[in-house]
Order: structure tokens, then C-alpha cells, then sequence
């Protein structure tokens, strides 16, 4: 493939995107077997306990590296692989939540172009192959690059990587090969799983000048743009290290960073792949355009509210499309803080209007849709799952808002209390990374000791005051578990209360429900059903995932939570008498 005649290139994403999936698939040769070109696996892991969100273009491929392969399925043979692949990271090991919108490079959501070798070709291939695509494809001067290497952990009985020394030296002058520790250059994608050393290759933005010291020291100008794995070991529970049956290759470069230098711009959101959102989230909210402003410069968080609500939009659109769904626990509840962390900053910072974070789903279902047309399946349901919470969280946005204010007056130094950080969680559903993000910018810090306190305490006094409920009888009165007759079935007929879809009880996934009756020890009437009474016995929804007591076996127990975060423990679900078609949820 010929060279790039100029660099920088005004080259779009999708262009750069196609050029590293066409290089690989013709690699080792035209015909004698390149890569495979492997589709995206789903942003959300379904099969993969381990991980919150996929977060490397490895994730599908751990049976391959650990061995484990079934035989005729669509991994096992496979010896050469490249694709770009959907990833996530905003919880557990990998996490740059925090990091979004202070600067110009992170992400919740990315893209990771990445190739793979199981098995075959090693670290000569990757690494003379890696360079002919930067510098003879996408025409990177040279002299702009640097590589680190493994330089070895006695401790840990590993030796240092010379042989990618030795080959990095083949391409780059000496000065431009680093040695690197165990942090930046010794791979690992979770607390188990494959792992190795790793060779990490950096572009200076500035050129012309020896940039080595300023290699991983945080400097915005000189970035780490691909990562080459060298896959040897499995870390297994426990901590230690096992060699694994064979070597392997895994590399992973960020779409965004590359297309950033490819175009010759300053940040990420530079780039053709987010200014499509500025300029629709300008539009929306009537702020002022994107500026590239940081830090004291972006003295009211304008520019960082749009790279917050740009990113978060893309990471929300890909992940609820994957099957995702916000809640209070694991990565729902990361979803959640992702989505309240843009709502707040689109409605405090830009003066969007409640509804302003839907219209973003559209943005990037055109902007993504192309190379990943799962998106276009049905983005109506996104776009319907995003106002909701949006909506939810927008009731007590402001409440919440003015109780903040309330709390920390003017600011300018000292601390909210633990007691404001858990009843901004408790009542009005602010994450407390969220008040944390509210009191930095006051120059404030959160009481995170108080806050974890209260809510263990709330925590035990939610378990303690569940237990037992059913058993000790919730009747009307008070006496005798709670029965529900003909007359019961009568009244949900004429209130319309159609039967119960409950075809997920046997599954025990999460399901998003609307409420249909409440049962309030007398009756289900119209009052009760719009919220109107505070006493209730016996809650009927249009769909559960709770198994109501039938044939001797007991009813499940369990949890329904509002979309403003309020839940009521489930201590029983039954069926009418003589009703098998609809069940009611005893509090």
C-alpha cells in the first residue's frame, strides 16, 4: 500500500478506521492468510463475570489464550485476527471516569483497533509490521515515535524484555527506545486473566526535539497511541503467575488519539469523531461553541461540559444498545453515574433544557452507525430509556441542587458534610463521585467517612426492617398473611390490570417495570393506583422477574426500586385466589 504523501492529513475517522483493517487483512501476504476480521463483541460482556464492560479488544478471545477453545466454534482454528472493537471504561481496574472532561484524551467510551496473532507470529512480525503501518500507510514521521519495553521485575521473577529491545532498535534510534517498569509496560486486562510484557509506542506532537523524558510523564504533547502485548502468562486467584501453552499477540490502539494525530489536531475531541455532538449539543442547549478550554482557562466548565456530555453520549448510546440497563447495582449503577454526571452538566453549566441528553442518541447512532449497525437496530428504545432517567433524575436535579448550595455557602475551601453527601445520594440520587465533582469545583472536599458510615447504617436498617415482614403476616389489620379473593381480582378487571408478564422468573435478570395497582389493605382503586395512598400491601406490576408462591413453593423475595432511586423490599409475591395470571409484590 503506498505512503501517505503528507502529514498531517485531513483523513477521516472512518477512512483511518478501514486503512488499519485493509492492512491487516492482506498481512502476512496477499493470499496466504491474513487476519481475520473479527466483529466488535458487545460493549457489555453478558458471558463474562469478570468484567463490568469489555475493555479490551481481548475480551472474546480468552478462551483462545487460555486454552480453552471448544472445538468447532468460531474462535477455535483461528490463528490471525483484526477488528475495532466497542470498549468501556468507567469501573474496576480500568476506569477514566474521573479523568473525562479535565482533559483531552480520555474516555468512557473508544474504539481500539487491535490485531492478534494466537499462537503464530510474535514479536518480530508485530513489532516490523506495526511500524510500516504508522510510517508507510498513515506516513508518521519516524523520528516522531518512541518504544518502550519491558525492563524487567526481579521481584517477580521476570527478566527483562531485550529481544524487544533489540527489535525496536531495528527501526528507531536508541534514544526513542525506553525502558519502561511494571505499570506502564507489563499488560494485564483484569485482576485475572492473560497478561505479559508489553512494548508501547508514543507520538510527539511537537517534533523536532528529543521528547524520551517526556514519555508516560503526563505530558498532553507526547501520547501513547498503540500498545503491543507480548502474551505469555495467566494471572491466576490469588496473584500468581502461570505460563501459558502458547504465545500470543494482542495489540490495541485508541482510534481517537490516532485519528487526533493523523488529522494534526490538539486533543481528541478535535476531531471529525465528536464535532458532530458539539455542534449538536450547541444546538440543543444554545451554549456558546466548543472552545478546547482547560483547567483555570475554562473558568465556567463550559468546555469541559461539552467533552463530559459528548463522551457520556457515546458511551450510553453503545452500551444501552448492548443489552445495558442503568440501575443501583454493578455496571447499571455505572451507567447511572455516567448519565447524571452529563445531565448535571448539560442543566447547571449549559442551560440545557430536561430532555436535552435524548436528542444527542441520534447524533451518534449517524456519526457510529456505518461500522457499527447494531446501532440502528433500535434506537428509539435507547433514545426512550435515556429520557426516563434523564427525566427521573431532572425532578430532583434542582432540589438536590439548592441543598448543595444550602450546604456549602460559598465555598472556597473546607468540607461537606457526610450528612449532605448521603441524603444527596439517599433522596435525590446523586452518586457521591458526583458531590465529590460538585465540591472540587467549590475547592471543597466530601466527608467520604461520614457519608460511608450512614450509608452502612441505612444499609442494615433496610435488612433489618424486611426480615420477617411476610411471615410475621401483612394482612389487612395486621392479621394473617395477606389473601386476596375474587373481589380483589374483580377490582383489578375494572381498574384494567392485565395479567402479569412474567416470563422472566425463571431467569432472575433485572427487568424495568411500570406499576399498575396498589393494594392498600382494603382495596386496588384509581387513587391508589396514581400514588395517592402511602400504605401499601400488595404492589401489581405489568411485568417481574419474581416467582409468586405456587404448588408449595415459597414466593420470591427480593427488591423494586424507582427510577428516583427509592426502593421498597419485597418480602413475598403471591397470586390471587383462583388467579394465576397476575402477581402482587408484599412489601
Amino acid at each position: 500500500m503506498p505512503a501517505r504523501s503528507t502529514f498531517p492529513s485531513p483523513i477521516p475517522a472512518d477512512e483511518v478506521r478501514r486503512l488499519f483493517v485493509e492492512f491487516y487483512r492482506g498481512k502476512p501476504a496477499p493470499g496466504a492468510g491474513g487476519h481475520a476480521v473479527v466483529p466488535s463483541s458487545p460493549v457489555v460482556p453478558h458471558d463474562d463475570p469478570t468484567l463490568l464492560f469489555a475493555n479490551a479488544g481481548m475480551n472474546q478471545f480468552k478462551p483462545i489464550f487460555l486454552g480453552q477453545a471448544a472445538p468447532g466454534s468460531a474462535l477455535a482454528g483461528l490463528k490471525r485476527a483484526v477488528n475495532s472493537q466497542k470498549c468501556i471504561r468507567a469501573g474496576g481496574k480500568h476506569n477514566d471516569l474521573e479523568d473525562v472532561g479535565r482533559d483531552t484524551y480520555h474516555h468512557t467510551f473508544f474504539e481500539m483497533l487491535g490485531t492478534w496473532s494466537f499462537g503464530d507470529y510474535y514479536k518480530k512480525e508485530s513489532i516490523a509490521w506495526g511500524m510500516e503501518l504508522l510510517t508507510g500507510v498513515y506516513g508518521i514521521p519516524a523520528e516522531r515515535l518512541y518504544a518502550t519495553y519491558f525492563r524487567g521485575e526481579p521481584e517477580a521473577g521476570l527478566e527483562p524484555d531485550l529481544e524487544a529491545r533489540d527489535l525496536w532498535l531495528g527501526h528507531l534510534p536508541a534514544s526513542n527506545v525506553l525502558p519502561g517498569g511494571f505499570k506502564d509496560n507489563f499488560w494485564e486486562m483484569g485482576e485475572t486473566g492473560p497478561c505479559g510484557p508489553c512494548s508501547e509506542i508514543h507520538f510527539d506532537r511537537v517534533g523536532a526535539r528529543n521528547a524520551a523524558r517526556l514519555v508516560n510523564a503526563g505530558d498532553p504533547n507526547v501520547l501513547e497511541v498503540w500498545n503491543h502485548v507480548f502474551i505469555g502468562f495467566n494471572r491466576e486467584e490469588g496473584g500468581g503467575l502461570r505460563a501459558l501453552p502458547a504465545r500470543h499477540i494482542d495489540t490495541g490502539m485508541g482510534l481517537e488519539r490516532l485519528v487526533s494525530v493523523l488529522q494534526g489536531k490538539p486533543s481528541n475531541y478535535d476531531t471529525d469523531l465528536f464535532t458532530p455532538l458539539f455542534m449538536a449539543i450547541e444546538r440543543i442547549t444554545g451554549a456558546r461553541p466548543y472552545m478546547g478550554r482547560l483547567g483555570a482557562q475554562d473558568k465556567d466548565n463550559i468546555d469541559t461540559a461539552y467533552r463530559v456530555i459528548a463522551d457520556h453520549a457515546r458511551a450510553l448510546t453503545f452500551a444501552l444498545t448492548d443489552g445495558a440497563v442503568p440501575s443501583n447495582e454493578g455496571r447499571g449503577y455505572v451507567l447511572r453515574r455516567i448519565l447524571r454526571r452529563a445531565v448535571r452538566y448539560g442543566r447547571q453549566t449549559l442551560g440545557a433544557k430536561p430532555g436535552f441528553f435524548a436528542q444527542l442518541v441520534p447524533v451518534v447512532v449517524e456519526r457510529m452507525g456505518g461500522f457499527f449497525p447494531e446501532l440502528k437496530q433500535n434506537p428509539q428504545r435507547v433514545m426512550d430509556v435515556v429520557r426516563e432517567e434523564e427525566e427521573s433524575f431532572g425532578r430532583t436535579l434542582e432540589r438536590g441542587l439548592r441543598l448543595f448550595e444550602e450546604a456549602v455557602g460559598g465555598g472556597g475551601g473546607g468540607q461537606v458534610p457526610g450528612e449532605v453527601a448521603f441524603k444527596l445520594h439517599d433522596t435525590y440520587g446523586f452518586p457521591v463521585d458526583l458531590t465529590q465533582l460538585m465540591a472540587e469545583e467549590r475547592g471543597m472536599r466530601v466527608d467520604l467517612g461520614g457519608y460511608e458510615r450512614l450509608m452502612a447504617e441505612a444499609k442494615e436498617k433496610a435488612r433489618a426492617g424486611s426480615a420477617g415482614r411476610f411471615a410475621a403476616g401483612v394482612g389487612p389489620g395486621g392479621g394473617g398473611p395477606l389473601v386476596l379473593g375474587p373481589e380483589a381480582i374483580a377490582q383489578l378487571q375494572r381498574l384494567g390490570v392485565a395479567r402479569t408478564d412474567d416470563v422472566d422468573k425463571y431467569h432472575g435478570r433485572e427487568v424495568r417495570a411500570t406499576v399498575r395497582a396498589i393494594y392498600n389493605g382494603e382495596n386496588f382503586d384509581e387513587h391508589v393506583r396514581a400514588g395517592n395512598q402511602t400504605r401499601a400491601v400488595g404492589i401489581v406490576l405489568d411485568r417481574t422477574n419474581f416467582y409468586a408462591s405456587s404448588g408449595g413453593q415459597p414466593g420470591d423475595m427480593g427488591l423494586l426500586e424507582a427510577a428516583d432511586g427509592r426502593r421498597v423490599a419485597i418480602a413475598g409475591t403471591i397470586h390471587p385466589e383462583g388467579d394465576k395470571t397476575r402477581v402482587v409484590h408484599v412489601p
